[in-house]
């Protein structure tokens, strides 16, 4: 059963949980409103950093639309910056694949569209 929001009020996106006796080295991040497309990569991209001792998700229910994401550090580092990293990361390959799909769909215009000036 969904609730329906008072209007104005606005759900929030990103919660950051501790459990009692943990420093800021071990947290699980709740995104809500997303699934095992972004899960699954930005744990990949998170793993990739050598400071990164654990990264991994889980879906808390197939009916719900939020995953959990547990990231553990080696270190001093606090996981809130791997996770800024991964995220902007993971923005920069999204970007870098946008831009080439496009590059690729005016290519294949243009060289169709010069096909079509030499049938003539």
């Amino acid at each position: 059963m969904k609730t329906s929001m008072a209007e104005g009020e606005r759900k929030t996106a990103l919660e950051m949980v501790q459990a009692a006796g943990t420093d800021r080295h071990c947290v699980t991040f709740v995104l809500h409103e997303e699934d095992h497309t972004l899960g699954n990569s930005l744990r990949y991209v998170i793993m990739k950093n050598p400071e990164v001792e654990f990264c991994g998700y889980t879906t808390t229910h197939p009916s719900e639309s939020k995953i959990n994401l547990r990231i553990q550090t080696r270190g001093a580092l606090p996981a809130i910056e791997p996770f800024q990293k991964g995220l902007n990361e993971l923005m920069a390959v999204c970007q870098h694949v946008l831009d080439k799909f496009e590059a690729s769909i005016k290519d294949y215009k243009d060289r169709k569209a010069s096909r079509n000036e030499h049938a003539f």
